[in-house]
């Protein structure tokens, strides 16, 4: 489960990577636009299972300030882990 959830992470600051250099270089055509879109979504998507998270257990979980801003960049497999860590 480990690797997995590694691998998942790496998928994702992949994604992440493409999207910011998007934002610096756009890519051209109209796939820059899509990529805009693709990047506000993720992030608004991101930010909303953190704020949730945080709000549901970060009373009840003592989690460093790293695993709260991992949510933002990895999303569920960020969580995963932090399931995997706090709760076994």
């Amino acid at each position: 489960m480990k690797v997995l959830i590694f691998l998942a992470k790496a998928a994702i600051t992949f994604v992440w990577l493409v999207l910011i250099a998007n934002i610096f270089h756009p890519f051209p055509g109209k796939s820059a636009v899509v990529l805009y879109i693709m990047t506000a979504f993720l992030f608004i998507m991101h930010g909303l299972q953190m704020a949730i998270f945080i709000g549901a257990f970060g009373d009840k979980i003592n989690m460093s300030s790293w695993e709260k801003w991992s949510i933002l960049i990895f999303g569920i497999f960020s969580l995963l882990d932090i399931r995997r860590k706090h709760l076994t």
